[in-house]
């Protein structure tokens, strides 16, 4: 696999599994959240996004591990990717709190 395949391959997961956790009623992708008609509450949906990122980078580390010498990184890193990460899902937040859903006529 090519370095620029990697980047972009990575970039598409993020992009992907940031925004999964506001589209989907899912926890995990896998397990249905039925708790009567309420859905999946706002604390949850954080909890499945810091543990898609931890993903993402998991793979990113071993992206880079498989073309070359890893590097070591301080908190600035973490910092710096996670604040990229939450912006690559606010497409998904926008989606699921911000737009005005009209009920439809019977």
């Amino acid at each position: 696999m090519s370095q620029t395949l990697a980047v972009w391959l990575w970039i598409a997961l993020a992009l992907i599994s940031a925004n999964l956790p506001f589209l989907t009623e899912r926890l995990f992708l896998i397990l249905p959240w039925r708790q009567g008609s309420v859905a999946k509450p706002f604390w949850l949906r954080l909890l499945e996004l810091l543990l898609y990122y931890a993903v993402v980078m998991f793979l990113g580390f071993a992206f880079e591990a498989a073309l070359g010498n890893p590097f070591a990184q301080r908190w600035e890193f973490y910092a710096i990717t996670f604040s990229l990460y939450l912006v690559l899902g606010y497409p998904g937040f926008v989606f699921r709190y911000l737009f005005k859903r009209h009920p439809v006529a019977p």
